[in-house]
């Protein structure tokens, strides 16, 4: 079985889907793999570092030719990856709601395309799930993006000259993202809050030293969707949460927005007006930005500045820390490739009716198949 890994070509991207360690791996299995060069230099991994575990080095024509797995970080189009075996697997971050055309170009061009971001949240896909690896890392970049643009400091401070306040820090969702930003703000000394729709994560932000800022007696709403993703409120929870957050918003140095939900546009969290009840100097990171955002006037791709309030709202907060962030991804991929691995077949063997392959298949002899996109 021949492996490529393709150079990612998607503007401020730096990752890249296989390190020296997987492919080394890969080999052990029994793989060839082939690593379009300069593939890794973003990342800080150079076309020599693969080589020297055993991987070749060409262009992109040279590395498909007669692949049947093709990696990558983000979906390439489809166009673009000609050469490959009669259905090649296409393995990575295929973005399937927001790029279905390319998606239905996989399709047409005889791929098996499997999304890695649709892997079920289950425990056994647990070392597999590239939107938790990658969402830690945000997490923990977003706390130091703030701190980056926040003119104080963040811990309490007791010097000869006087006394320094411990910076506010509020966080809003608490997924995986969530929980590494208030571990990180907590280490760096903050003083920590945290909300999020789902009622069960309340124990969670109080075993990491934070506050947890709940709506409460509203009967009924526990915001927990399948898979453990939140899903979109009521209006009576909406309109006491909203009260609920513009009281304590008013009271924070910054805050960072992670809420997500999985094919629609990200929830909206604050509004221009709560904005306007912010201190002067706060910082607002806002991890949804590229999904529309979680905050009213947000950019994607900009730092702005709204009634004396920064809002960041960096793409790609992954790419940021392309090295480490690389490293997980590439592991995600090898785990879930070698937990299928057919020694004899030299290949993986992915059963239809494996809960795994259903999730994140998206095309199967020429058609599309994953339904979620179907229904």
């Amino acid at each position: 079985m021949k492996i490529a890994v393709l150079r990612e070509t998607a503007p401020g991207e730096k990752r890249v889907a296989a390190s020296p360690e997987t492919v080394r791996k890969f080999i052990a299995l029994g793989a060839q793999v082939a690593v379009e060069a300069g593939a890794g230099t973003p990342a800080s991994i150079s076309d020599a570092d693969y080589e020297a575990v055993g991987a070749t080095i060409g262009d992109r024509a040279a590395i498909l030719a007669g692949a049947g797995i093709i990696l990558c970080v983000q979906g390439p189009d489809a166009s673009s990856i000609g050469g490959t075996a009669p259905g090649a697997l296409l393995v990575g971050g295929l973005n399937p709601f927001g790029e279905r055309a390319r998606v239905d170009g996989y399709a047409a061009a005889g791929l098996q395309a499997l999304a890695m971001e649709f892997m079920p949240r289950i425990t056994r896909a647990q070392s597999m799930d590239i939107l938790s690896s990658q969402s830690n890392l945000a997490g923990y970049k977003a706390v130091l993006d703030a701190a980056a643009e926040y003119g104080k400091c963040f811990p309490m401070m007791m010097t000869a000259a006087g006394t320094v306040s411990a910076a506010r820090v509020f966080v809003m969702g608490v997924g995986v993202a969530g929980l590494q930003a208030i571990a990180t703000a907590r280490r760096l000394g903050a003083q920590v809050s945290a909300t999020d729709v789902r009622t069960a994560t309340k124990e969670q932000i109080e075993s990491l030293g934070a506050k947890p800022i709940f709506v409460e007696k509203v009967a009924g709403i526990e915001g927990e969707g399948s898979g453990g993703y939140a899903t979109e409120m009521s209006p009576e929870y909406q309109k006491a949460q909203a009260e609920l957050v513009s009281g304590h918003l008013a009271k924070q140095d910054i805050v960072i927005t992670t809420a997500l939900i999985p094919g629609r546009p990200a929830p909206r969290l604050i509004s221009d007006a709560q904005l306007a009840t912010m201190k002067p100097g706060s910082v607002i990171v806002d991890l949804a930005v590229e999904q529309g955002g979680n905050v009213e006037g947000a950019v994607a791709g900009e730092i702005v500045e709204k009634h004396g309030v920064k809002i960041v709202g960096h793409r790609n907060v992954p790419s940021r820390l392309a090295t480490d962030a690389s490293a997980l991804f590439a592991r995600n991929l090898y785990n879930f490739l070698s937990a299928y691995w057919d020694k004899e077949a030299n290949g993986p063997d992915l059963p239809d009716d494996d809960e795994i392959v259903q999730g994140i298949r998206l095309t199967l002899a020429g058609k599309v198949v994953n339904a979620r996109l179907l229904g």
